[in-house]
């Protein structure tokens, strides 16, 4: 039995075509995939429901990723965290400070994303 089919990902990105994408690469993987267009959103997901992996974008309107690598390490800190960004440094140190797991430029090479997403999931957490 796969144990990847049980798992299940929120995704918060506030581009909808690099949500499709990444949703539809992960559905077809067999993960449950959950979605928020906005930071504000997905820390609302991350406080009623319990997931996997969180993967956000980092520069999003209301609550950027930043703060949703903060607050998700704060509340659930055993969830991986994968922040993605296309704004170069100052973003990705931002977010590797708040302890994401992982730090992913845009765009976004989705075989390397799931090659990364089967590790975080599949290690047992430190």
């Amino acid at each position: 039995m796969d144990e990847q089919k049980h798992h299940t990902i929120l995704v918060i990105e506030d581009d909808p075509k690099i949500l499709a994408m990444i949703v539809k690469h992960l559905a077809y993987e067999g993960y449950a995939v959950i979605t928020a267009k906005d930071g504000m959103e997905g820390l609302k997901r991350v406080e009623s429901e319990t997931y996997d992996l969180v993967i956000t974008d980092i520069v999003m309107p209301y609550v950027s990723g930043v703060g949703v690598v903060s607050a998700v390490k704060e509340k659930r800190p055993h969830i991986p965290v994968i922040a993605i960004t296309g704004y170069g440094k100052e973003p990705e140190s931002a977010a590797s400070e708040k302890r994401a797991d992982l730090v992913v430029a845009k765009p976004v090479k989705m075989s390397t994303l799931k090659d990364q997403i089967t590790q975080l999931l599949g290690e047992p957490r430190p």
